[in-house]
């Protein structure tokens, strides 16, 4: 495959040692297929080529998940079975827009090469339709098809397609080969479409006769032209499943990082608003359930997007939750003091202003009722909030415990605002926690 318009990002493990990244020369900017005007192609360890390359180029982050490893923790999904001779669509919102756009796919967790055979993005119609006049067939270095090696993840060559903020678009992937285990994104909110055979070109809904609430080797999709900002405004929501919007309601973009989305376009500035929270995310345990831990996956997930300024960092009680709780998949994870917390905290502060990224630091909301919850837990919750609130580590703080808490007990989440298992917001605490966000400090 002709490499010479897309980007590969290698992550996960180091495909190349650094003696040999060290002898490589410098590719140079190099014309892509359609639409694509000076995609850099290049080998890199988690974390260097892209997001060195194109901080502060033209590409912006619309919409992103972070990936994980195949597992059914959160339930049945395809991603430990894979794909063969099928098609996969999948339905995104983007938080800013563009004339042009392209995807990222992800084969961070596969056990062999993925081969993509077909792709393309369309606005979105209803259910799994798309837009008739829309569809764009997607290139990969001027080829129609693409082999993404174990551990690899592949940006696209860009498109022509006109995107508006807050625009759902669909994303058609044709998995010939088969793929053995998928890296996915478990808790997606939204619904996915698989086909029997070749449809992705498809415009109708009919062949799309399964279902699924999780996102499949899609991990982003970036816009470029429009009226892009002359600096780096980019706002990356990192977390957990309170970041990731569990419990909100499926396809209707209730996260609080797509509730933030909104308030931008409202106020006549779109900016770009990704999500990287994962469900059962911990700072300083990995599972094998709910993604790397933080301090592993935070160079992958954040400073590898395109065009980022701030980062909001909301991670930590699942570390406190979960060494108290044995019915977790897995078991309990092992215990975490306030002080490991902290430190953990520390590093993500390091790296991303070594990148020269804002950190706003989110206060853990209350979880008092909830399966995990324990005295010695919420001890250690308030001591770390208390640290967030008062260290002046952060670029900025984000007080989510107090927006969300009930005022008659500040240990509780409001009822207002609660799902119901006392931990995650509803649609309502959601939107909240967007509300709770001062614009001017991103």
């Amino acid at each position: 495959m002709n490499m010479s318009g897309s980007t590969v990002r290698r992550s996960g493990v180091a495909l190349l040692s650094a003696a040999v990244l060290a002898a490589l020369p410098v590719l140079p900017v190099l014309s892509g297929g359609p639409g694509d005007q000076g995609a850099t192609a290049y080998a890199a360890e988690a974390g260097g080529g892209h997001a060195e390359q194109h901080a502060t180029g033209r590409w912006r982050g619309g919409w992103a998940a972070s990936p994980q490893s195949p597992n059914v923790a959160f339930g049945q999904n395809w991603s430990e079975t894979g794909f063969a001779r099928q098609t996969v669509r999948q339905v995104v919102r983007v938080s800013t827009g563009g004339s042009q756009a392209r995807i990222e796919l992800s084969n961070r967790y596969g056990r062999t090469p993925l081969k993509v055979a077909g792709a393309t993005i369309a606005r979105t119609g209803q259910g799994a339709s798309v837009q008739a006049g829309s569809v764009r067939a997607l290139t990969f270095g001027g080829g129609r098809s693409a082999t993404i090696p174990v551990g690899g993840e592949l940006v696209s060559d860009g498109v022509g397609l006109k995107v508006g903020a807050l625009e759902s678009l669909t994303v058609t992937l044709y998995l010939d080969a088969p793929t053995g285990p998928a890296t996915f994104h478990a808790q997606a909110g939204a619904t996915s479409y698989r086909a029997a055979g070749d449809h992705h070109s498809d415009l109708g809904a009919g062949a799309f006769t399964e279902t699924s609430r999780s996102w499949y080797y899609l991990s982003g999709v970036e816009v470029a032209g429009g009226r892009a900002a002359a600096h780096r405004d980019g706002v990356v929501a990192f977390g957990d499943s309170i970041t990731d919007g569990y419990g909100a309601t499926p396809d209707t973009n209730s996260r609080y990082p797509d509730e933030l989305a909104e308030r931008f376009a409202a106020a006549g500035r779109p900016r770009s608003v990704v999500n990287q929270g994962i469900s059962g995310n911990q700072l300083t345990n990995d599972t094998s359930w709910a993604g790397e831990k933080a301090v592993a996956r935070f160079r992958k997930d954040v400073l590898n997007e395109p065009n980022v300024g701030t980062v909001i960092v909301l991670e930590g009680i699942n570390d406190i939750g979960a060494s108290e709780w044995p019915d977790l998949p897995g078991g309990p994870t092992p215990d975490v003091s306030v002080g490991q917390l902290i430190a953990a905290q520390r590093e993500l502060i390091r790296e991303a202003h070594a990148k020269g990224i804002k950190v706003i630091g989110a206060t853990l909301t209350p979880f008092k009722g909830a399966a995990y919850y324990t005295e010695r837990g919420e001890i250690k919750r308030d001591a770390l909030n208390d640290w967030i609130r008062t260290s002046g580590e952060f670029d900025g703080v984000l007080d989510l415990d107090r927006a969300l808490s009930d005022p008659a007990d500040r240990d509780r989440m409001a009822a207002a605002y609660d799902v119901g298992d006392h931990l995650h917001p509803n649609d309502a605490g959601y939107r909240a926690m967007a509300e709770a966000v001062d614009l001017s400090t991103l």
